[in-house]
């Protein structure tokens, strides 16, 4: 049996993050979660895992827990990451500091599960290899950066808000500015020119 390439394990090992659920009788899990809250509210002191707060951040209720269904433990790792690596783009969104809001706004936490979500089908990372043209030109930018995956959700994320704002939508048009954004992720993924994750054009929308 051949020795995997150093590309080859970087996939494999984010692959192996998107099948670990999101349990809430583990530890680790329970840590992630408060630092998330931490991160976004550091001056607020968290009453507890099940709490009404949690909806502060666009969790559907008290127990963000349930929430996970739809993506596991790597959507919560996603937020994190944000919260932690670009600071001021996460809590602009988060707080929805810029624009012509709707009166029913998309809710933070939840949209970024269904971001998580949606780059998981758009990358093809559930297949051994993807075979679509994106997951293609991603796994080629996964061997320039190891946190490319987390780093393209918080690109995705910033562009989700913009297309947001740009066709002044409100909450039951998110799955369309959804459908929008991965559509121009798909294109901007098949440039040519694009060896890292920093070249994408969408990159720049983390620092305005």
């Amino acid at each position: 049996m051949r020795n995997r390439t150093p590309l080859e394990q970087r996939l494999l090992r984010l692959q192996a993050r998107l099948q670990v659920p999101f349990d809430e009788n583990r530890p680790d899990h329970q840590e992630t979660l408060k630092a998330l809250w931490h991160a976004a509210f550091p001056d607020v002191a968290l009453r507890g895992l099940i709490s009404e707060q949690w909806k502060e951040m666009g969790w559907q209720g008290s127990n963000p827990s349930t929430d996970f269904r739809g993506c596991g433990f790597i959507s919560l790792e996603n937020l994190l990451f944000y919260a932690r690596t670009y600071p001021a783009s996460f809590r602009r969104l988060l707080f929805k500091r810029e624009g012509n809001r709707a009166t029913w706004e998309y809710p933070f936490a939840v949209a970024g599960i269904n971001i998580s979500f949606m780059l998981t089908e758009m990358l093809d990372l559930c297949s051994e290899k993807p075979r679509c043209l994106p997951g293609i030109n991603f796994v080629k930018l996964l061997g320039e950066d190891e946190a490319a995956f987390d780093v393209l959700y918080c690109i995705a994320f910033e562009m989700v808000d913009a297309q947001w704002l740009a066709v002044n939508a409100s909450y039951m048009q998110f799955n369309e500015v959804l459908q929008a954004t991965r559509t121009q992720l798909e294109r901007e993924l098949s440039l040519e020119d694009t060896q890292r994750i920093h070249d994408l054009p969408a990159y720049n929308l983390l620092y305005q």
